[in-house]
């Protein structure tokens, strides 16, 4: 591997600020996916990106605020346009052309490369060009450690490519060993700014279903119908308030003078349903 490897940021999250809010990766995943859902970007492919932002952000890069204010880029993003331009001399090296598109689009792409040169060559040398943002390829690097791969990122010098490299890595299954910088998020989150996360938040929340009795019966564990008839709902499981998502709500209290009757026979269809075994394994 190249000595002249650049330094990558550090692995340990930002000190937390009092002002800040910690948050930890479920939350910045789920983020990140709904919002990567709301793009043009293929079904399949922008869940292998749900990462990516997350490690951006723990790593001190653009993260949460390059994904709001990179998204329009990401969603005219087409993980197509990636193509290999040639092979290197040695048999684990090659040269990508991004298609002049963001460095996260490149990433999963990257790490399937790196991974598969190094088994055929016992390392890899991957050339990238035509990035945008191309010191995000750190992400790769970070993400490297879980597929069992200890990689390098060299910055591109001008007009050239951008250079990352890999060697095998002992995977010991420990994720404190595997990869350390999600070790540490899990044990303590991250920072961020308070205005962005809840504006990243608002974004997030276009990709759900409005609130109504439709999407309420269909969320959870269980489908309820309209004739009250319940779906998957396991036996003993009796908190479920079906008053609530058996009927629509009424304008007015005159308007519903029906409304417990409906929740005592959706009650009592769900016992049936239990009870028959009508419903999901």
């Amino acid at each position: 591997m190249s000595a002249r490897a650049a330094h990558a940021p550090s692995a340990t999250p930002v000190v937390a600020d009092t002002q800040a809010l910690q948050i930890m990766p479920r939350e910045m995943r789920m983020m990140s996916e709904r919002i990567l859902s709301l793009t043009a970007l293929p079904r399949g492919f922008f869940l292998a990106l749900k990462d990516v932002p997350m490690y951006s952000q723990l790593l001190g890069l653009g993260g949460f605020a390059m994904l709001e204010a990179r998204l329009a880029d990401l969603n005219r993003a087409d993980p197509a346009r990636i193509r290999i331009c040639d092979e290197g001399p040695g048999s684990g090296e090659l040269r990508l052309d991004a298609g002049d598109q963001h460095a996260w689009i490149v990433v999963p792409a990257v790490l399937d490369l790196l991974g598969e040169l190094t088994q055929r060559a016992g390392q890899a040398r991957i050339g990238v060009s035509g990035l945008r943002e191309p010191e995000e390829l750190h992400t790769a690097v970070a993400l490297a450690g879980r597929t069992g791969l200890r990689a390098t990122y060299q910055a591109a010098p001008s007009g050239g490519s951008a250079l990352l490299e890999s060697v095998p890595a002992r995977r010991t299954g420990e994720l404190r060993h595997d990869d350390p910088l999600l070790w540490m998020a899990m044990q303590r989150g991250t920072p961020i700014e308070p205005s962005l996360w809840w504006r990243v938040y608002e974004l997030a929340q276009q990709a759900l279903e409005p609130d109504n009795p439709v999407s309420r019966r269909h969320a959870g564990t269980h489908i309820v119908l309209d004739d009250g008839r319940v779906i998957g709902r396991p036996d003993g499981d009796d908190e479920t308030d079906f008053s609530y998502i058996a009927a629509a709500a009424a304008p007015d209290a005159a308007a519903a003078p029906d409304a417990s009757a409906a929740a005592s026979d959706a009650s009592a269809a769900a016992s049936d349903a239990c009870t028959t075994g009508d419903g999901y394994p």
